[in-house]
């Protein structure tokens, strides 16, 4: 219950940011009748996408012609959309483009918080966070707000900059010109070989008269990683250009310093596919696109969480907790460490689905609601056709594959299988994989070392459906902790798993040996 004392705003849950990260929790929160609040600096919703990205083009599929009528199955290609019960407030009302403006993502937000009525306090910028008696206690200006439950959805911080001697030469991404006639027969380094550094040479690649993405790793293309937040197809015009030699390039390179050299930059590199060949190359602007960090300024040393192997975002624990604070725990694109560069939490399209999943865990911990589960009997056949019915039907596995799982528990005292949805799939084997007999079931992406993505060798016979490239159904059998076993379903064009003899019969019979 809320109360406002002499020791200010008490509430069993905080958030922090009114994003689509801290609506979408607002959303659930309020649904379940929790006692929240929502605290925003901005003085409406979507802060961020009022600024990013600069040239207003979202990577973010609204794909708004499916053929399916089954709203479920449409979000699979929905990517901006927040999960709720309205038909009117879906992403594809907003859009009818297949990348949408960035505009229409804040104009969606605001309508999404309005018309849901979201507990938000909007102009209220958090200075500080501690922790004291089990509670934070959050100050912002001489307001001061106290939780059982801390959720941070404030997204990036800022930029994250580089430590390369001279790098304070470089204009940034947050404050670059988005014009490409600025850069009309200039030389120009971009330093980062992601979106951001992608979307800005995109720009000028019909001015300048050279441009070089610049990064020691080569360029991961998302057809290959099958990772959205890889480099797009929709950038290919640049890749183009180096191959065809028109000047630009994409170099593989430590930047070893940065100077100004009269009205020139000079930039000395090591190339790292070059058995360390070192050059000096000039140019007429350096621009930095290395992307974002989170921001940890905020936290003092009571509850300042420790970050992730990269630095840039939040360690946290199988169900979004921070990895070393009890009761901090992360939403939006700063709950990515446990599925880094692998599913979509970085993303709308995933981590509205690990916020549903959250709240549940939240109502547990908290409110003392048990996790929702459904008895089904201990066969075979049954339960084969209950795991081809999720797979073929839920959103959520499908766009958080290799993450979320649903789980089937084997009771052998009630004969039943219990089954739970939309699991982190850690969490799911820490919590369940233990006793005697588990089932998890995900989708996930095949064998990652084809030499050319667009000509893969197919093997269509259920026995070698673990060599599947392609999205397919798995489903791993637990017992005491350890994997057992294993059953990969054929890959299918339609992501339809329906054939009896490609599908259906080899997941009866992997179940049946288990189960027996």
């Amino acid at each position: 219950m809320t109360t406002n004392g002499p020791d200010g705003h008490t509430h069993r849950y905080l958030i922090i940011g009114a994003g689509p990260a801290g609506l979408q929790l607002s959303y659930y929160l309020r649904r379940a009748g929790a006692d929240y609040l929502t605290l925003e600096r901005e003085a409406a919703p979507g802060g961020f996408f009022r600024t990013y990205p600069r040239h207003r083009r979202l990577i973010s599929l609204n794909k708004v012609h499916t053929g399916e009528k089954d709203p479920e199955i449409a979000l699979r290609w929905d990517w901006n959309s927040l999960l709720n019960d309205s038909p009117e407030l879906m992403f594809p009302r907003y859009s009818r483009e297949y990348f949408p403006s960035a505009d229409d993502m804040v104009r969606y937000l605001g309508d999404f918080q309005r018309e849901h009525a979201l507990h938000v306090r909007f102009g209220t910028a958090v200075d500080r966070i501690e922790k004291a008696g089990g509670r934070f206690v959050v100050h912002a200006g001489d307001e001061t707000f106290h939780a059982e439950c801390l959720i941070v959805a404030t997204g990036w911080g800022g930029p994250y900059i580089p430590d390369i001697p001279g790098i304070e030469l470089a204009v940034g991404y947050e404050e670059m010109s988005t014009t490409g006639e600025d850069f009309a027969d200039q030389r120009v380094l971009v330093i980062g070989k992601g979106n951001s550094a992608f979307e800005t040479a995109q720009s000028m690649l019909g001015h300048a008269a050279i441009i070089h993405l610049a990064s020691p790793s080569p360029v991961r293309l998302a057809w290959t990683s099958k990772h959205p937040g890889h480099v797009r197809g929709q950038y290919g015009a640049l890749l183009d250009s180096y191959w065809f030699k028109t000047l630009h390039g994409v170099l593989e390179c430590e930047i070893d310093r940065i100077w100004r050299d009269g009205d020139r930059f000079k930039a000395a590199i090591t190339y790292t596919l070059a058995e360390g060949e070192q050059a000096v190359l000039e140019y007429d602007t350096v621009l930095r696109c290395t992307g974002f960090t989170m921001d940890t300024s905020i936290f003092d040393a009571s509850c300042r969480p420790e970050l992730a192997p990269n630095g840039r975002i939040p360690a946290i624990r199988p169900n979004f907790q921070s990895a070393n604070v009890d009761g901090l725990y992360f939403a939006g694109t700063l709950m990515q460490a446990r599925d880094f560069k692998r599913a979509s939490s970085a993303f709308i399209d995933g981590f509205r689905y690990n916020l549903r999943t959250l709240t549940a865990l939240l109502a547990e911990r908290y409110d003392g609601v048990a996790l929702a589960r459904h008895a089904l009997p201990m066969d075979a056949d049954g339960l084969a056709d209950a795991m081809l019915e999720r797979v073929n039907y839920s959103s959520a596995l499908w766009t958080q594959f290799e993450y979320l799982c649903d789980t089937y528990v084997v009771d052998q005292e009630s004969r039943e299988v219990l089954h739970y949805t939309d699991l982190p799939e850690d969490y799911a084997v820490e919590r369940f994989g233990g006793g005697a007999l588990c089932f998890t079931v995900t989708l996930r992406w095949g064998r990652q070392n084809h030499p050319d993505v667009f000509a893969i060798q197919r093997h269509p016979t259920p026995d070698r459906a673990h060599e599947s490239a392609f999205l397919h159904p798995v489903v791993r059998a637990w017992r005491g902790g350890e994997q057992v076993a294993e059953r990969h379903l054929l890959e299918d064009l339609l992501a339809q798993w329906r054939d009896p003899v490609r599908h259906v019969q080899p997941l009866r019979a992997f179940l049946s040996a288990q189960l027996d």
